[in-house]
């Protein structure tokens, strides 16, 4: 099975609470390939952005990019030579599309400066997945999985988010995109839905640019 896969860096993106961790968990164990995970408990501001967000928009964001860099710059340059395959849930880009949405725009353009110097020291996914779920079901699995500093998450948050990253997928032409429209399944807890999205994943070569698929 891993000598078929076409690709040697994957990332799994998508909204609060669309799977992403349990999905690259589940891949990285089926393909032997290293994983890597964003380290968001480790945020100090996070909770305290949910609860106060026009006061730590900022200082959140700022250690969101200083330690998503990091990770993946140590990540990245330490490849394993006996698995090739890397995949991730997050990409680095996650850091703009948040901060365009939190962050004042005097702040934005200040964190803007400072992702353009950094951000082209990281290298390009060969694919890039996004797993889209209905605002309703992100709400569902947000609830279930009972983080209490993410309870209150506004619908309206999610839709923001969810539209920030639909703008910064189509300027992004030079990579291959996968758009997953998941809102029919459950691959988290059922078996074949699992099956579904990891073959449509890894038993294409998806071309540069967008491409969808409805499962």
């Amino acid at each position: 099975m891993h000598n078929q896969i076409p690709y040697n860096y994957i990332v799994i993106e998508g909204n609060i609470g669309a799977g992403k961790t349990s999905l690259v968990k589940k891949l990285g164990e089926d393909y032997k390939a290293r994983i890597i995970l964003e380290r968001y408990a480790e945020n100090p501001f996070l909770p305290k952005f949910y609860l106060e967000p026009e006061r730590f928009s900022f200082p959140v964001e700022l250690s969101f990019l200083a330690d998503r860099y990091k990770q993946l710059k140590e990540e990245l340059s330490n490849r394993d030579i006996f698995s090739s395959l890397i995949i991730a849930d997050y990409y680095f880009a996650k850091s703009l599309i948040f901060a365009r949405i939190t962050l004042k725009d005097d702040e934005y353009k200040l964190y803007r400066q400072l992702y353009d110097i950094i951000h082209q020291h990281l290298p390009l996914p060969d694919l890039y997945v996004y797993l889209h779920l209905p605002v309703s079901r992100l709400k569902e699995n947000i609830k279930s999985r009972g983080r209490d500093y993410e309870l209150n998450i506004d619908e309206s948050y999610l839709l923001q988010l969810q539209n920030g990253y639909f703008e910064y997928l189509k300027t992004k032409l030079n990579m291959s995109i996968l758009i997953i429209d998941g809102s029919n399944i459950n691959y988290i807890n059922n078996q074949d839905d699992y099956i579904k999205i990891r073959n449509s994943i890894f038993n294409v070569r998806h071309s540069t640019g967008i491409n969808r698929v409805i499962i």
